[in-house]
């Protein structure tokens, strides 16, 4: 979709937005899920599978996983958006909610070892990347080749898979990743020149939260990705209700990331670009969402 609001507020020719929030279960998610459950050997379909997510990838595994006839167990934080967790349980997961994202994690982990599940990473994962990066693939199908790809980072697997698809297709697009400034996993991996493991901080944008820089996902922003921004809390809440008034999305913080790093000036662009932000997921509480944009 294209907007010349943005384009105006952005002080860009063209401003589109790949719509990801009107995939299946709301988010982008499906494409990596997808991908993997279609490789599965008949072994592993029916040993089981089992994920932790904030919500976005738990959601895209159990729906997914209903329909492959796989069972599907998802751990999540406790603060995880009671929306995201309803909505799990809704397309059949079987979900426990521990902790924070670490927690969840070695919870995830614990009940693969301890029940034979398959552990399918959210992000750190071949096949999980290349899913995402169909993303990558349709839009410069869809829009030829933009100057600018702006995508949201968490672990990194959206980011990832989108880079590897853009830059192989259109070496001169400039990919930028962004980040909110209570999760800068990946901008602190880069600076540190390897993948962390950090507790991150509060944030609206909740699916970015990963407590982790995918290994995968780092040596792929590494080469392909031209550069890291950060954004404010406020940065994301005015981008949803600008997405939310103007444009008629609906854009949970992680997902109004990249939208807000091009309304806020802190990606430098020319007058004459053309731009693709990609809006990653549209799962927002209808309380978080009042509360983020008043």
């Amino acid at each position: 979709m294209s907007s010349a609001t943005l384009a105006q507020h952005s002080g860009v020719a063209r401003f589109d937005l790949k719509c990801e929030s009107f995939q299946k279960t709301g988010s982008f998610k499906v494409r990596g899920v997808l991908n993997k459950l279609s490789q599965l050997s008949d072994a592993e379909r029916a040993r089981g599978v089992v994920s932790v997510s904030a919500g976005n990838h738990a959601q895209a595994l159990a729906w997914g996983a209903r329909a492959a006839g796989v069972r599907c167990t998802v751990v999540m934080p406790e603060v995880a958006s009671r929306t995201k967790v309803d909505a799990s349980r809704g397309y059949g997961a079987e979900v426990i909610q521990v902790g924070d994202g670490a927690a969840a994690f070695a919870k995830a982990r614990e009940l693969a070892e301890q029940h034979g599940f398959l552990f399918v990473h959210p992000f750190d994962d071949d096949q999980v990347i290349a899913g995402a990066g169909t993303a990558g693939l349709e839009l410069i199908q869809q829009t030829g080749a933009p100057d600018v790809v702006v995508v949201p980072v968490g672990g990194g697997g959206l980011i990832a898979g989108v880079a590897i698809a853009v830059k192989e297709s259109s070496p001169t697009t400039r990919v930028i990743g962004v980040e909110p400034a209570g999760a800068t996993v990946m901008r602190q991996s880069l600076a540190a020149g390897r993948a962390l493991h950090v507790a991150p901080g509060k944030t609206i944008a909740d699916g970015l939260a990963a407590p982790m820089a995918g290994e995968r996902n780092f040596e792929v922003v590494k080469r392909y990705v031209d550069d890291m921004v950060v954004v404010s809390d406020d940065d994301i809440a005015e981008a949803m209700g600008i997405l939310l008034s103007r444009c008629k999305l609906l854009a949970e913080g992680g997902g109004a990331a990249a939208t807000a790093a091009m309304i806020t000036g802190k990606i430098a662009l020319r007058s004459t670009d053309h731009v693709v932000a990609l809006l990653s997921g549209g799962n927002v509480d209808l309380q978080r969402l009042v509360q983020a944009v008043g």
